[in-house]
């Protein structure tokens, strides 16, 4: 047989199959690009700005009835979506401090009577969503408290020590718990409806789920879609991988962001050290992956310190960034007063809320809030544009982007040292007429201006056309 007739032959299954092929769409082929996310951010999550709340220094009373009282204050500065620190009661055996780590969860179906009652808390929630929060839950879903009653029911439901005690998370010193097991079954029932419980039973909005990166990725899949059933939610994930976001977590945590930021504020970096996350940030990370990008919360608080030791000068520009850079931003509890102080962890030590009646850094969040809402390329995740690199002759020192869509452009201009900054625009990308944040003249840009700006000084400008 001639290698014609070989051909012919080798076609004509494909012939006779032409009408089936010519009916398969796209996305059964092989080639087409699938879709990596498979959830859908709620609406109400596009502009989010994050604020974390522990009940137990939130207020001098440490309750959710105090915290109620706050709502209208914190509306006023325009955050949405309300993450309380875990509400569980909190395990004695092994306790550490006179009160203990609220990750220390004795029963993940009740309330810790430090805070109030169940009532208090559906108070504080149903108060929260009159006045237009979403209220997330912090779930500590890798371990538990000695002492909850799992680990005598089931104690096969825990990990154990090569002598077969219960073990807390090897290597760290969190010697105050004892890690679940979750190959186990049970414990995926045991903890997934008590998940199911909270946002059925008192319609809270999502999960913050502590070290979600030690509990397997397809129980956080598996209650996605179980919990969207009940109301659609948010979920925050501390853990920083890709995988997690693809039927799971709405957000997750860029610790690398956070840890670039302190290095460049106390030198050990400058604006290029940036680089290397923004670029992994684009051509890693799925584009509706929301990451968290924050100065401060409870952990770097209390165990590296407080805004200004962290950031110091460079304060006030590295938040200007946290908010209009491509990231969700996260206001830790006491951060718009000011608060200089590391708060104690096991114990009760109310914020000083004194210290917000002067406090400029809290009028600047306020303000950095209005100009990220009012303008739609700052937006979260899928809503919001890609950051755009501004090309200068400066750029360890002056960090400069574009971030556009939909006649929306906002520029942004960083001068990330303690020298005074001067650059040259290098290329056309800038260019435009814009109106300065917290001015009020109209600012023109060109290929080729000089720009200036102060040590640790921002600028950011933005233009909307209708």
């Amino acid at each position: 047989m001639t290698k014609l007739a070989h051909s012919l032959l080798a076609l004509a299954p494909l012939a006779l199959g032409a009408c089936n092929a010519e009916a398969d769409t796209a996305a059964n082929d092989p080639w087409t690009p699938q879709q990596f996310v498979q959830i859908e951010n709620p609406e109400w999550s596009r502009d989010a700005v994050l604020y974390q709340i522990n009940t137990r220094h939130f207020t001098p009373e440490g309750t959710f009835a105090a915290a109620e009282e706050q709502l209208p204050r914190l509306r006023e500065m325009g955050v949405d979506i309300l993450w309380l620190m875990p509400i569980h009661p909190i395990g004695e055996v092994n306790r550490k401090g006179t009160l203990g780590s609220p990750y220390s969860v004795q029963d993940y179906y009740a309330v810790n009577p430090e805070f109030g009652t169940e009532e208090d808390f559906r108070s504080f929630v149903d108060a929260a969503h009159e006045q237009g929060f979403k209220v997330i839950l912090d779930l500590v879903a890798n371990h538990t408290a000695w002492d909850n009653a799992l680990a005598t029911e089931h104690p096969e439901w825990y990990e154990k020590t090569w002598d077969g005690n219960f073990r807390p998370t090897p290597w760290w010193d969190w010697s105050d718990i004892i890690d679940l097991d979750w190959s186990q079954p049970g414990v995926r029932e045991h903890v997934g409806l008590a998940m199911e419980y909270w946002v059925r039973d008192f319609e809270v909005d999502g999960f913050r789920a502590d070290v979600a990166g030690y509990v397997p990725v397809d129980f956080w899949e598996t209650m996605r879609r179980r919990l969207d059933a009940i109301r659609p939610v948010f979920m925050l994930g501390e853990v920083q991988e890709t995988a997690f976001h693809r039927a799971s977590f709405d957000a997750t945590y860029a610790w690398d962001w956070h840890h670039t930021s302190k290095d460049i504020a106390q030198g050990r970096g400058n604006a290029t050290s940036l680089f290397g996350y923004y670029a992994e940030n684009e051509s890693l990370w799925p584009r509706e992956a929301m990451r968290m990008t924050y100065i401060e919360n409870h952990d770097s608080n209390a165990w590296e310190g407080t805004i200004y030791e962290n950031y110091g000068d460079a304060l006030e520009a590295m938040t200007a960034l946290s908010f209009t850079g491509e990231g969700l931003p996260l206001i830790h509890n006491g951060q718009e007063a000011c608060n200089a102080k590391r708060l104690e962890f096991f114990e009760r030590d109310p914020i000083d809320w004194s210290q917000g009646e002067d406090c400029e850094y809290g009028e600047l969040l306020r303000q950095l809030i209005a100009f990220r809402t009012n303008n739609p390329a700052l937006h979260n995740g899928r809503w919001g544009a890609r950051m755009q690199q501004v090309v200068t002759d400066n750029p360890e020192q002056l960090f400069a982007w574009v971030r556009q869509q939909d006649g929306n452009k906002v520029l942004g201009m960083f001068n990330f040292s303690d020298q005074p900054a001067e650059a040259t625009l290098a290329d056309g990308l800038a260019a435009g007429s814009y109106r300065e944040f917290r001015g009020a003249d109209d600012v023109i840009f060109t290929e080729g201006d000089t720009v200036q700006l102060a040590p640790w000084g921002f600028r950011l400008f933005s233009r909307r056309e209708e």
